[in-house]
């Protein structure tokens, strides 16, 4: 019996290792070893004669061959291939007969009636009532998903297991009823729990959609103070450009009076010399009005820092700007804000007013700017042309 048994687990394995696509992560040699496995046990535990135990374990080794061929069907083709096999290896007639019908056995939806088809049937599932339930049950939803047969979401194979476990499952014969039952129901009792946890998850999740979806269809504030903090963001972005497009003139333009004064302005006293007189002029006198430009652009504005009560009543004041308010008191200020937050449409009003001028605070400041760089190039193109001039005529 040995023999024959050695030789059937080194032809399973062949088997699967040339023909099994690898695709199949759950039915192949491993799974095949798990049954055995638990065959032995059974057949340990069970009153069954010498024929009917080497029948069993030869039926566990080859239950799941024709895998190698079709999955729909594949009882058929595994008793093809355990009749080719066994009759090859001399197997006794009768073995092989016991063996085919135990094959039959392990479908879905039979039924088995002997004790040695009860034991084959609880084998073949006795993941179920194991540890590694849990890893097993997902290599198994994932074959199914590779080999394109069904794609089932976490909840509907939760709700799958669900099924087989309390409707479509149970074990026959009496050890796997006293010793693996108990371990399947605390295997049921986790799939319940994750199916709770999973329902409190979706309910969440369905909660926080709705009240979104009200949120962002019912109430615009959040739209609203979007609007407000990214246009106000702009003009900051805005108003930073621009300082910092000033303070470049302003230092181009220094570099340049500065190399005029130390390098050319004292060598025109020479008579060789003072042709280059009215090109540095010009030169000088465009940086110096660029100059004062980008000073203007960048100079602040700041106005009386006061403001009476009747102005905030008539929202007349921005008290939104530091400018209008830096000379008041902190108690005639925080009035100011309580009087301005009592009213929803007060507060937007103050925020928009506050927006339009900074945007007449930046439309100065570029139009300055537009000058400044018109100005600047201006006074380069002269200054070259004259220096040309002046080079010519000499």
């Amino acid at each position: 019996m040995a023999d024959i048994l050695e030789k059937v687990d080194k032809f399973v394995l062949q088997l699967f290792t040339e023909k099994l696509p690898n695709t199949f992560i759950y039915h192949n040699y491993n799974h095949t070893q798990r049954v055995v496995k638990s065959t032995k046990e059974l057949i340990e535990n069970s009153e069954i004669n010498v024929k009917e135990e080497r029948a069993l374990l030869l039926a566990a080794w080859l239950h799941d061959t024709g895998y190698t061929v079709k999955s729909e069907g594949h009882e058929e083709e595994s008793v093809k291939i355990a009749k080719d096999f066994l009759t090859e290896e001399n197997v006794d007639k009768e073995i092989i007969e016991m063996v085919v019908k135990y094959i039959s056995t392990t479908r879905m939806l039979a039924i088995p009636e002997t004790l040695p088809e009860k034991i084959i049937k609880d084998a073949d599932s006795s993941h179920l009532s194991k540890e590694y339930f849990d890893e097993t049950s997902e290599f198994l939803r994932q074959e199914l998903k590779i080999q394109k047969i069904r794609n089932f979401s976490t909840n509907e194979w939760v709700e799958e297991n669900i099924k087989l476990f309390t409707e479509k499952h149970r074990y026959y014969t009496p050890y796997a009823i006293e010793k693996w039952k108990p371990k399947k129901d605390e295997n049921l009792l986790s799939i319940l729990e994750s199916q709770k946890k999973l329902s409190k998850k979706y309910d969440k999740e369905k909660a926080k959609a709705k009240y979104k979806a009200k949120y962002k269809n019912d109430n615009p504030e959040r739209s609203i103070q979007t609007l407000y903090r990214t246009t106000l963001r702009n003009h900051i972005k805005l108003s930073d450009i621009a300082d910092t497009k000033a303070n470049i003139l302003l230092s181009v333009n220094a570099i340049i009076i500065s190399l005029a004064l130390a390098n050319i302005i004292p060598k025109l006293d020479a008579a060789s010399n003072r042709h280059l007189m009215m090109p540095t002029l010009v030169l000088v006198c465009f940086s110096v009005a660029s100059i004062i430009l980008s000073i203007m652009s960048t100079r602040p504005n700041v106005t009386s820092g006061e403001f009476t009560k009747e102005q905030v009543r008539n929202r007349d004041v921005n008290i939104l700007f530091f400018g209008n308010f830096h000379k008041m008191p902190f108690d005639q200020y925080k009035w100011a804000i309580d009087e301005i937050l009592k009213d929803k449409d007060y507060v937007y009003e103050a925020l928009t007013k506050d927006l339009y001028l900074l945007g007449i605070v930046l439309n100065r400041k570029y139009n300055l700017l537009r000058w400044t760089y018109t100005i600047f190039m201006t006074g380069i193109i002269i200054s070259v042309i004259s220096f040309v001039i002046a080079f010519w005529s000499v």
